[in-house]
């Protein structure tokens, strides 16, 4: 009886060994929104792939980390803003970027630099981890592909902006560049944060595309906040390095007088050989010469002195 009893108590603890053993040996699943995501990006042609943006092999884990569909991105807007080092993006998060640079990135050089960004200096892409770089914390959407980390930027002129420097210590401008890009991506992201946000970003702005629950908000960090307008007419102008506007003739003369210097030269000094300095009015229009005299019955009287001042002074040595 008791040999039994106890063989109904192994039988039940040997198909739950079994059971566990089978749960172990299968492998996690990503969840299936995901591949949906990835799959519906690329039905819609959201993403044309090209010599900047190459379909790659399946990313398969480990655990459920990985991408279905994954892009390496190594330039955006057709080439025109390079990365530093090739990423690894789903097509939703390239997607986005792409849009993310033409609607609020490039408009806010153009309106404090007068010029366009031509580089992203990435911090990361893909990377199976757990989010801020903790062990055991919840996945990242590193780990899927659908986040990205951005150091800074560079400029077509080759100037360098970093977010761990220019964020709280660059100059009025390109702390309000960084405002704008900030704010412009809490447009485009479901996730945006930036220096200021916590500790593990005082150096780059995250940003992904992550579902945050079913009513589907948003995380932006620290609050967007409104900057003052670029410099009128031109930022660069203020900075005296604003090229002239293709009509502009930068060395006229509003007055439509010529210049004193254009009278200088070898055996032309700043006098004109009249005793004072010659200033503007000794080139103004020359008056009208004087009328002939004529004599009682009528005829011309031929009198140097009656000719046109003009005159006068050309026949001065």
């Amino acid at each position: 009886m008791v040999r039994r009893a106890h063989h109904s108590l192994l039988v039940p603890a040997l198909v739950a060994a079994t059971l566990s053993a089978c749960s172990i040996g299968q492998k996690p699943q990503r969840p299936a929104w995901r591949t949906q995501a990835e799959n519906a990006c690329l039905a819609e042609r959201r993403v044309n792939p090209s010599e900047f943006i190459a379909l790659a092999p399946e990313v398969d884990g480990p655990g459920i980390c990985g991408l279905t569909r994954p892009f390496k991105v190594t330039a955006l807007q057709s080439g025109a803003v390079s990365f530093n080092a090739i990423a690894t993006l789903d097509c939703s998060m390239v997607a986005e970027l792409d849009a993310w640079l033409a609607d609020a990135v490039q408009p806010a050089a153009q309106a404090r630099f007068g010029q366009q960004v031509v580089q992203i200096n990435s911090m990361g892409s893909y990377a199976c981890r757990g989010m801020n770089n903790q062990r055991g914390a919840q996945l990242s959407e590193h780990s899927f592909g659908n986040a990205l980390d951005i150091g800074g930027f560079v400029l077509a002129d080759g100037r360098e902006i970093t977010l761990v420097r220019d964020w709280g210590r660059g100059d009025a401008q390109t702390r309000a560049f960084l405002m704008d890009v900030h704010r412009g991506s809490c447009g485009h992201f479901s996730t945006v944060l930036s220096p200021g946000s916590n500790a593990f970003h005082y150096n780059h702005i995250h940003v992904d595309l992550a579902l945050h629950g079913r009513s589907g908000r948003s995380i932006c960090k620290p609050a967007p906040q409104e900057t003052l307008p670029p410099p009128d007419p031109s930022p660069l102008i203020a900075q005296g390095r604003a090229p002239p506007a293709p009509d502009d003739e930068t060395d006229n003369d509003t007055t439509g007088k010529p210049p004193l210097a254009a009278f200088e030269g070898p055996g032309v000094g700043a006098r004109d050989g009249f005793g004072p300095v010659a200033g503007p009015e000794a080139y103004a229009p020359p008056p009208p010469p004087l009328p002939p005299r004529r004599d009682g019955i009528g005829q011309l009287i031929e009198d140097p002195d009656q000719t046109s001042s003009i005159d006068r002074r050309r026949r001065t040595f």
